[in-house]
């Protein structure tokens, strides 16, 4: 039953990605001009006159990369090489190829994701289950008011506060994932400490509105189990508190948090972007954002793509998780 809910699901799914690709590739080209007409507006607001000679290069790229043929054709030529040869297109604006601009900063962007996502875990579901169990004491009440904090204050507010606190009272530039002297260089040992001493400041920024949601989802969700005839009935019969609160109202309380695992696979891969421009962290968010901006058609259309992908297959790892956690979901 589970195998042929998969293989239903995953056959439905290939005409959705079809479709978002031809969605996301209309939109991003939506904009008038394209990256060669950006590039000589630059040319002329830098006061730099534009020439003849100037002009026959962007036109005879243009041609190259066919950014002069139709959309429908810009479009099969590019899909067309996603498919058959893994070929995510060439970016203008780095003068490389996109699968190499994505897998370049793809492992930066997984560590810190993945960290921030663990670090919200472990915070938020001790916490959680506490003030749920423990409604209306001090810790409750804490829980609730750095919940409701977490979430009011902006993460990139929270990041230049961090920075500003640790150069003013520690000395120290935490910006970026680690020192400037390795940017560029292979990983050794001092890289790898470099690294561990910065990243905890974008782990706690991105992980803090997580968190504090997370809180009071659980929170929330378990009080309402808590009052349920099953869970009164089991305690009238002597079950042991810890046995009672982890068999089923816990279970049922994380179907919501199972049910964002859909987000939670493209948030991993593009973590937070302005976070990330303001901490100046070199993951796939600030290279989307500076891509949309400079009208660099393919590589901003294959991370669209790709974030469009990694939320089709975390829907789908969510729809099975629910259905093992819950006996009450059927996969007919």
């Amino acid at each position: 039953m589970l195998l042929r809910y998969i293989a239903r699901r995953i056959v439905i799914i290939i005409p959705i990605l079809l479709a978002i690709s031809l969605i996301s590739f209309f939109i991003i080209q939506l904009p008038p001009g394209d990256f060669m007409s950006t590039m000589l507006q630059a040319i002329a607001a830098e006061g730099e006159t534009v020439t003849a000679a100037d002009e026959a290069r962007i036109e005879l790229l243009r041609a190259r990369y066919g950014l002069d043929e139709p959309f429908h054709v810009q479009y099969l030529r590019w899909i067309g090489g996603i498919l058959f040869r893994g070929d995510f297109g060439y970016s203008f604006q780095w003068s490389r190829a996109v699968g190499a601009i994505i897998w370049s900063r793809l492992g930066l962007t997984l560590v810190l994701s993945v960290s921030s996502l663990l670090f919200t875990w472990i915070v938020a579901f001790p916490i959680g289950f506490y003030s749920a169990v423990r409604q209306y004491s001090v810790g409750d009440y804490a829980a609730t008011f750095f919940g409701f904090l977490g979430l009011a204050i902006p993460n990139f507010l929270l990041a230049l506060v961090l920075l500003y606190a640790a150069f003013q009272w520690f000395g120290v530039v935490l910006g970026g994932l680690y020192a400037r002297e390795f940017i560029g260089e292979p990983w050794t040992w001092q890289k790898i400490v470099s690294l561990l001493q910065h990243i905890w400041i974008p782990v706690i920024v991105i992980g803090t509105a997580g968190t504090a949601g997370l809180i009071r989802i659980l929170r929330n969700n378990l009080l309402d189990e808590l009052k349920k005839p099953y869970v009164l009935t089991a305690r009238a019969k002597g079950v042991a508190p810890t046995k009672l609160l982890l068999k089923y109202p816990v279970r049922i309380a994380i179907i919501p948090f199972l049910s964002t695992v859909g987000w939670m696979l493209p948030a991993i891969f593009s973590g937070e972007t302005i976070v990330a421009l303001v901490l100046t962290l070199p993951t796939i968010g600030p290279v989307l954002f500076n891509a949309l901006i400079e009208q660099d058609m393919y590589l901003a259309g294959s991370i669209v793509f790709l974030l469009a992908v990694l939320t089709v297959v975390g829907t789908l790892i969510s729809d099975i998780l629910l259905a093992v956690v819950d006996p009450r979901i059927r996969y007919d």
